[in-house]
């Protein structure tokens, strides 16, 4: 074996036996030195690798290294002969690829299908100002850019303008010829509004499977026009999205104001003129409108029950003056004028909003290069600090207006929860599964509608399934019908802290307030507190994963929280729940049925959700965060003896390469 007075021989690196034979010897002499690396080291490299054995895992005990270590990796020898050599070409490779893109964008652009509808795509620049009055006096305004299109068109408007757009992905795609569509820098995709997700329905479709869910027909509004904010580089923040609706007669018929909170939930709100003083569609403005010239105003109210801004409750009511920007007959363009007033439950006017223009609407199918540039320098970055704004504004309310913050509740039926999570997706294509071997072994006549919570589905069949149970599905006997919706993601992390199913649909649908049950009388016909199933265990790991779930499953605390910041938590005695926590009805069905992959993935989400209650708040994130400290630290710890060998390596290489 070569020990280290040979390695810096160079007799022994340029002998007889020609180089790249060299190379691995001097690599094996490194390896199988036994006083290079200690037993302590060997076992802890060991250990790092069965603990953390990804790509980026070595990458980042690899980093560390070079940095405790120094290793030189760029000081001429190796590196410098490589770097020079492959210089020339590496950069002519880059500059063909970039002249090659040029032309390829340039020349092989796809043909759009014209529109031959009513409206067309446009720009409006606004401000947006609020004004509140009570119980603090408050305003301020600000820049901001929404973009109007035609529901049911579908193209690029002057490259600035995108809706429907499917483009090419993946690496063919950059260097195919054939006709390509392109977004423009404001796009607009349908899978960010109305019912999440099913972006391959269009805006048109969306807007009509919505209408259908309030039991509208439609065909009623054949013209539609969304006036939002784009998406910009691929970034989106939409505080409020405006849906006009237009009859045969191209006049303005009716409304959907799309609101989204900060926290990630939506509210859609229809508003139809009614035959009351408080609803209607004026031939003529009043009012913030005198201004304007004749045209139509659509007015209309309705009581508030989506949680918004954390400075009020969601209570009261909402009221809106709307100017239609495409009257008359759809061939305008702007202005653009919609004034929101928040009245209190008591009656109090508390909050002015109002969208107003700040210049004309622009077509952009009529500007110039020079225009685009122009505009994109002075709109371009509206978008990015809408939400530095409010959070700013939030910051002036609460520590100089000393308003008290209102905590959010839990969306309520009407509503669409926040996104879910990577773990409560999970947890959710098992809930899933479980629901449906529920409602397959019940003896009852039931049809069971399950619609979920935080996902974004691909189609609309997936938004909501209907699950039959045997006698359901052979027609014997009337069929009852019970309909599940899951309000809030927060559903799934919760379900699987009970042992026992009924126990926990009646807890999150009465107390906490994160599921609906239609009829709730329903639920013991296929949900029953069952036995403890028995432990089908097809390894040890089951055993002791489910094993230390079954020892860290605790019943989850009631959702509640006081009304406001200024009131104090109801303090409750402290309760020791007797009961055995053996592994739940859903751990057993998950043991009996599910494949390996799909045990490994439960058994991983339920006892990450379990631990981070231990050590981490409930919060998995934080979790996440305790694990790469200890990963950090395990490497550092690791990275001089890895240091020291790679350092030998490169050593040898260099000596290789000069010689």
């Amino acid at each position: 074996m070569a020990g280290p007075s040979s390695l810096s021989s160079p007799s022994a690196i340029a002998g007889s036996v020609p180089v790249p034979a060299q190379l691995p010897a001097s690599v094996i002499a490194i390896l199988t030195d036994p006083f290079r690396v200690s037993l302590a080291t060997a076992l802890a490299a060991v250990g790092y690798s069965a603990l953390y054995s990804g790509p980026y895992d070595v990458l980042l005990l690899l980093s560390l290294a070079i940095v405790r270590q120094g290793v030189n990796l760029g000081d001429g020898g190796f590196s410098g002969l490589i770097s020079w050599s492959l210089a020339k070409p590496v950069g002519g490779t880059i500059l063909a690829f970039l002249a090659f893109q040029l032309f390829r964008l340039r020349w092989t652009r796809a043909e759009q299908e014209p529109w031959n509808g009513p409206a067309k795509a446009l720009l409006f620049p606004c401000r947006t100002t609020h004004a509140r009055m009570f119980p603090e006096k408050h305003s301020f305004s600000y820049s901001y850019l929404v973009v109007g299109v035609p529901v049911g068109w579908q193209g690029t408007a002057g490259d600035m303008i995108s809706t429907g757009v499917k483009t090419s992905s993946g690496l063919s795609s950059w260097f195919s010829l054939a006709p390509q569509a392109r977004k423009g820098w404001y796009d607009i995709d349908a899978g960010d509004y109305l019912q999440r997700g099913m972006a391959e329905l269009g805006l048109r479709g969306k807007l009509d499977a919505y209408l259908q869910t309030q039991g509208v027909d439609p065909s009623i509004y054949p013209h539609a026009y969304l006036v939002t904010a784009a998406r910009f580089l691929g970034y989106h923040f939409n505080p409020v999205s405006f849906w006009y609706l237009y009859g045969a007669d191209k006049s303005l018929a009716a409304m959907i104001l799309e609101v989204n909170n900060t926290f990630d939930e939506r509210r859609m709100y229809l508003l139809t003129p009614k035959d009351d003083s408080d609803s209607q569609i004026a031939g003529e403005s009043k009012g913030v409108e005198q201004s304007l010239p004749p045209r139509t105003v659509l007015k209309q109210s309705w009581p508030k029950d989506f949680h918004v801004s954390p400075f009020n409750s969601r209570h009261g009511s909402y009221s809106l003056t709307a100017v239609d920007p495409l009257s008359p007959f759809m061939q305008g363009t702007g202005p653009l004028t919609n004034t929101i007033n928040l009245v209190s439950s008591k009656g109090h006017g508390k909050l002015v909003a109002r969208l107003i223009p700040d210049g004309d609407a622009i077509d952009p199918a009529t500007m110039t290069l020079y225009h685009k540039l122009r505009f994109l320098a002075a709109w371009g970055w509206v978008g990015f600090v809408t939400f530095p704004r409010i959070v700013k504004e939030a910051g002036l309310l609460f520590f100089r207006r000393k308003l008290h913050v209102w905590f959010r509740p839990e969306p309520l039926k009407e509503s669409i929860g926040r996104h879910a999570d990577q773990t409560e997706r999970q947890l959710e294509a098992t809930f899933r599964r479980y629901l449906r071997h529920l409602v397959q072994q019940s003896t009852e006549p039931l049809a069971v509608k399950y619609i979920s919570a935080g996902l974004s589905p691909n189609k609309q069949d997936d938004a909501a399934e209907v699950m039959l149970s045997p006698t359901a599905r052979d027609g014997a006997g009337a069929v009852e019908e019970l309909e599940i919706k899951v309000l809030t993601p927060v559903f799934y992390s919760r379900f699987v802290h009970y042992a026992h199913d009924l126990e926990a649909f009646f807890c999150e649908l009465n107390e906490s307030c994160t599921v609906w049950v239609s009829r709730p009388d329903l639920l013991p016909k296929f949900v029953l507190k069952k036995p403890s199933p028995t432990l089908n265990l097809s390894s040890l790991a089951d055993f002791a994963y489910f094993k230390i779930i079954q020892h860290l499953r605790t019943r989850p605390e009631r959702i509640e929280r006081p009304l406001t910041s200024s009131a104090a938590a109801v303090k409750k005695p402290a309760t020791v729940d007797i009961r055995d926590f053996r592994i739940s009805s859903m751990d057993g069905y998950v043991l009996a049925h599910e494949d390996p992959e799909a045990k490994k993935e439960y058994r991983s989400c339920v006892l990450t959700l379990f631990l981070a209650d231990k050590i981490a708040l409930g919060i998995v994130p934080l979790l996440g965060a305790q694990r790469l400290a200890l990963q950090v630290l395990f490497a550092w710890l690791l990275s001089p003896s890895v240091g020291s060998l790679l350092t030998e390596f490169v050593e040898v290489a260099r000596r290789i390469v000069v010689s």
